[in-house]
């Protein structure tokens, strides 16, 4: 069975935007661009909420962006997409839209045949997935900054969330990538 996977950078005190959504403190050099050209080929799917999705689920970086954040977009923009959102009527593209039974339909794409699943987010949507134990993979990058304020990556968890450790990998920038798979999985 496929692998809903959450995969974002977050900053050491928790954050994963800063206090006016900024995320400039994400280092994106050639090992964490690396990282990323393999995790995009190991997925195949993207899960976003509302907000998430229309800011950047089918985002077209500009012709001066950095060569990796063009083809990284290309390829996203092309696999399958779900938007998590009870106030959206369309979305886009090869992009299915679900407004209820989130554990359901889930557990539906998770059976279909094919690669791993991205949980793109946003928080809201993260927060849903942790509460209704969706999440079978963490993968949490963890940057080597301290921003004191902004949009923490987990809020109202309801309930304690056992994880088994699997590896870290660690960047010469100081980001160090945290492997965990939730414990009953």
């Amino acid at each position: 069975m496929r692998k809903v996977i959450l995969d974002l950078a977050v900053t050491l005190d928790g954050f994963i935007e800063g206090p006016r959504g900024e995320i400039d403190w994400c280092i994106m050099d050639d090992e964490v661009g690396e990282y990323f050209q393999a995790f995009r080929a190991s997925i195949d799917t993207v899960l976003y909420g509302r907000t998430s999705y229309q800011e950047f689920g089918n985002h077209q970086p500009d012709a001066n962006s950095p060569q990796e954040v063009i083809d990284f977009y290309r390829d996203i923009n092309q696999m399958k997409k779900y938007v998590f959102s009870r106030t959206l009527d369309t979305a886009a593209g090869n992009t299915t839209l679900i407004k209820d039974n989130i554990a359901e339909e889930v557990n539906k794409i998770k059976e279909q045949p094919g690669k791993d699943i991205w949980l793109f987010g946003g928080a809201s949507l993260i927060t849903t997935f942790v509460n209704q134990d969706l999440v079978d993979e963490y993968r949490l990058s963890v940057h080597p900054i301290v921003l004191g304020g902004g949009k923490a990556l987990f809020q109202n968890i309801q309930h304690r969330v056992g994880l088994t450790f699997l590896k870290a990998v660690p960047y010469t920038s100081g980001v160090v990538t945290l492997y965990y798979q939730r414990a009953n999985a």
